[in-house]
């Protein structure tokens, strides 16, 4: 923990070319029926609920955000439909997987639980973005520096960090185990101080 800083950061910040309103095209993994991720992340909501400046994240928005393709005002509907049936082919290669969630870390913006197998998590982002090269001239975002994870609560505010290293040292949370089966694109907004989004279609693993 001596390497943290001190402070939490307001997640909520707009980062280039985001404003209310606009959308934006993207893979993620997503929980929507893993009822033990949903355990997981309701005991940490409440193991957190005395500290101030975190937005917890309910269960129906909980995710693994996995590649961005590009803001719906700026990709065309069919280069999307085209990388959809690219990633069909592309992940049907790829097994479908359990992924497990332990123990969270307290990134300046979140906490986020690190994921393992990390090497099935990167094999699914891998097949997306090569389905997004075989249609778009660029891949958007780094292949590298990529970190599988799944946030329980973003920071809203410059607090403290010592009160909620604390909440998380003191409680002993089982870990929760997700069966991957597909992965899914969305059309993904933060109007709301969350990351909120409409399905735009589920692709199933091999």
């Amino acid at each position: 923990m001596t390497s943290q800083p001190e402070h939490m950061r307001n997640h909520w910040w707009w980062r280039p070319g985001w404003s209310v309103g606009r959308r934006f095209y993207t893979w993620h993994l997503t929980f929507g029926e893993q009822h033990d991720v949903h355990r997981f992340a309701e005991q940490y909501r409440k193991a957190l609920s005395h500290i101030d400046g975190l937005d917890p994240i309910p269960d129906q928005w909980l995710h693994l955000t996995m590649q961005g393709v590009g803001f719906v005002d700026e990709v065309d509907r069919v280069a999307v439909d085209a990388i959809v049936e690219a990633a069909r082919v592309r992940l049907a290669a790829v097994p479908g997987f359990d992924l497990t969630l332990s123990t969270p870390r307290i990134d300046p913006e979140a906490v986020l639980v690190p994921v393992q197998p990390d090497g099935a998590v990167r094999a699914v982002r891998h097949a997306i973005r090569s389905a997004i090269r075989d249609v778009l001239p660029e891949v958007p975002e780094a292949s590298a520096g990529f970190m599988p994870h799944v946030s329980v609560a973003y920071s809203n505010n410059n607090n403290q960090l010592s009160p909620l290293s604390e909440a998380l040292a003191a409680v002993d949370i089982p870990p929760a185990t997700a069966r991957v089966k597909s992965a899914e694109l969305i059309v993904l907004h933060r109007d709301n101080r969350m990351y909120e989004w409409t399905p735009y279609v589920q692709v199933p693993l091999g």
